[in-house]
C-alpha cells in the first residue's frame, strides 16, 4: 500500500494498539498480528510509555520490533504497514 495512500485511509481509523508503561515489547506482536489481517493500523502511545523519549523514538523502534513499516507519526499516534 502507497505511503499516501496508508495516511488517508488511517485518517478515518480509531488506534487499535495502544503502548503503555510495558513498552513496545508488550505490543509488537499484536501489531504484527493485526498488519498481517488488515493494513494500515494506527498505534497510540501513552504519557506512561514514553517516559524520557520521544512519540517518533518509540515508534521507530515499535516498527523494527514488529517488522512493520512506518509510514507516519503525529502527535503521539503512529500509522503503520506491513514491511515490504
Amino acid at each position: 500500500m502507497e505511503e499516501e495512500k496508508a495516511r488517508k485511509k488511517a485518517h478515518e481509523l480509531d488506534a487499535t494498539v495502544r503502548v503503555g508503561k510495558k513498552g513496545v515489547e508488550a505490543v509488537a506482536d499484536e501489531l504484527a498480528d493485526q498488519l498481517s489481517n488488515e493494513e494500515p493500523r494506527k498505534v497510540k502511545f501513552l504519557r506512561s510509555s514514553r517516559g524520557g523519549t520521544t512519540t517518533d523514538e518509540l515508534a521507530r523502534e515499535l516498527a523494527e520490533e514488529a517488522g512493520a513499516q512506518l509510514v507516519d507519526t503525529r502527535g503521539h499516534t503512529a500509522v503503520y504497514v506491513r514491511d515490504r
